[in-house]
């Protein structure tokens, strides 16, 4: 069955969320990864089911819960820890948090795009796999502390514009 570029997008749309709530249950990366995927494959086979009409992300938030609970089940893994109730009541918190979560990564992305070029060149490589503070500042020419300080600097001021532009964003 081919799947719609609509389809498609919302898939899309929604793997940090079902990621993030996986992720909370099985608390292992690679594992909620191989979770994902599971809950990625039901959705493309119930694409047929999906109605457009309703919001996506609690349609597939159900199944990312279904392939969570057999997850626990194979894996035999906190058997007490998460019952049907906590499992339901944590994709209804992830379902509730994802709005502002959406909220945030808009703002801080705008935010980023008003860093300086220098500002964001070094935010995006500090956090490229594998790049150290002490690897960095050599690059830059500096030492770790004052290339700590700078960073501290940058990411206090994207926090700020993520809440002003929260703030101003939100209902009167």
């Amino acid at each position: 069955m081919a799947a719609s570029a609509e389809f498609v997008a919302q898939i899309t749309r929604v793997q940090r969320q079902l990621h993030a709530f996986i992720l909370s249950v099985v608390w292992d990366v690679a594992e909620a990864d191989d979770v994902l995927q599971e809950t990625n494959l039901v959705l493309w086979q119930k694409a047929a089911e999906y109605d457009p009409s309703r919001d996506f992300l609690p349609w597939a938030m159900r199944f990312a819960k279904l392939q969570t609970m057999a997850w626990l089940k194979r894996r035999k893994r906190f058997p007490l820890a998460f019952d049907d109730e906590l499992l339901e009541q944590m994709a209804a918190q992830a379902l509730g948090a994802a709005p502002r979560l959406d909220a945030r990564r808009a703002a801080l992305a705008d935010c980023l795009q008003k860093l300086s070029e220098n500002h964001r060149s070094l935010i995006a490589r500090r956090y490229e796999p594998d790049c150290s503070v002490n690897a960095l500042a050599e690059a830059r020419h500096t030492t770790p502390c004052a290339l700590s300080q700078m960073l501290r600097r940058i990411r206090q001021s994207l926090l700020d514009c993520v809440a002003k532009t929260l703030a101003e964003e939100a209902p009167a």
